[in-house]
């Protein structure tokens, strides 16, 4: 007499595979985020390389001034009156202050809300072909990070991926992006590559590769990435 297929397990790890995802996914809208401060930290560096350059060489050192102010503004918490030098700043012909100008205006966006004039700030910058790869690749990162709620997944790996690899300095940003964008196709294997290549690297924020392993042994629970760290 045949015997009826026992479905019990396959059914069983199916839903456990979309717990484990939805888990994912829920940890990354929850904290990764977390990562515009230190964006913003980012910038400020940024700000006092290019000042530092600009005083001791004697050539900007009135923007150099007005974008320093602006930060001590907006560390201080009077965003309001760092508002004018970098809308000013933002209008230079000088490449370097312009896109950390747009870049400032583009955070300042985010944060009241309005993510699509943000992004599309955020994109200005990185589509700007005179200044540095560093910061259009910043731009990048920030830009997709703004819209990705509203950008198809592929659309997310087609942008990312170039900056998705061991030798990025933002492969834990851009990485962390692709493989979530890769386990909304149901891309399972390719986003466990890639969170298990965010874990294994000693390059990325800590809180990023944290939460890499955490999503790597949760893809694969025979999988322990915490061993050898």
């Amino acid at each position: 007499m045949a015997v009826t297929p026992n479905t019990d397990e396959a059914f069983l790890r199916e839903v456990d595979e979309e717990l484990r995802r939805d888990q994912i996914v829920g940890v990354w809208k929850n904290y990764g985020r977390v990562i515009v401060g230190v964006v913003v930290a980012g910038l400020a560096i940024f700000a006092a390389v290019l000042g530092w350059r600009a005083w001791s060489h004697g050539g900007s050192e009135k923007k150099a001034i007005e974008l320093q102010q602006a930060y001590d503004s907006i560390a201080s918490g009077n965003g309001q009156a760092a508002k004018a030098p970098i809308d000013k700043l933002a209008a230079d012909n000088a490449p370097g202050y312009r896109a950390l100008a747009k870049l400032l205006q583009a955070n300042d966006l985010v944060a009241a809300g309005k993510a699509k004039e943000a992004a599309a700030k955020f994109g200005e910058v990185a589509g700007d072909t005179s200044i540095g790869q560093p910061i259009r690749d910043l731009a990048t990162v920030r830009q997709t990070q703004t819209e990705f709620d509203t950008l198809a997944p592929q659309a997310v790996i087609d942008r990312l991926k170039p900056l998705a690899t061991s030798d990025s300095a933002w492969l834990g940003s851009a990485g962390e992006m692709v493989a979530m964008a890769d386990l909304k196709l149901n891309r399972q294997a390719e986003a466990r590559a890639m969170f298990k290549l965010i874990a294994e690297s000693d390059k990325v924020p800590d809180s990023i590769r944290q939460r890499a392993v955490q999503a790597t042994e949760a893809l694969d629970p025979g999988t322990n990435l915490q061993k050898g760290k």
